[in-house]
């Protein structure tokens, strides 16, 4: 995973998260990226010191928390995949137009059916307020890790 620094139009810096740089860029360009504290979607790379650790930093003892997944936790991990999988081959991809979309579905004003997409927090949070029925994706999951 990669962390940069985020800077909106607004000067609103945040954090994000990001498998590669080249998916930083792919979000960015197919306008995914929004500013948590105005929803402005014209974000860019704040500049950033390196986080560079040298070997003294770290005395040779330090540890990490690690896990090795038995079958059940593998079990688990397949499921979340075909859940995921299941969904996105059987409904219809709406972006950034699901929160609209769901809200219209639950009011009547569109039919229903089955689609996924992306919503903010303030929306994820909007949505459950009113009683509108959905479910998180479950991430995807990276074999390698």
């Amino acid at each position: 995973m990669i962390h940069y620094s985020l800077r909106c139009e607004a000067e609103h810096e945040f954090d994000g998260w990001f498998r590669s740089s080249a998916d930083y860029e792919d979000q960015r360009a197919g306008d995914l990226l929004t500013c948590p504290l105005c929803g402005s979607r014209d974000i860019s790379k704040a500049l950033m010191a390196p986080a560079v650790q040298l070997a003294e930093d770290k005395p040779a003892s330090a540890t990490h928390d690690v896990a090795l997944l038995g079958e059940r936790e593998r079990k688990i991990r397949e499921m979340m995949r075909n859940i995921r999988e299941e969904v996105t081959r059987n409904a219809r991809d709406v972006g950034p137009q699901f929160a609209d979309m769901a809200r219209q579905m639950h009011e009547g004003e569109i039919e229903r059916d089955s689609i996924y997409g992306r919503a903010s927090a303030d929306e994820v949070r909007s949505l459950a307020e009113d009683g509108v029925e959905f479910y998180p994706l479950p991430p995807i999951v990276d074999e390698t890790n």
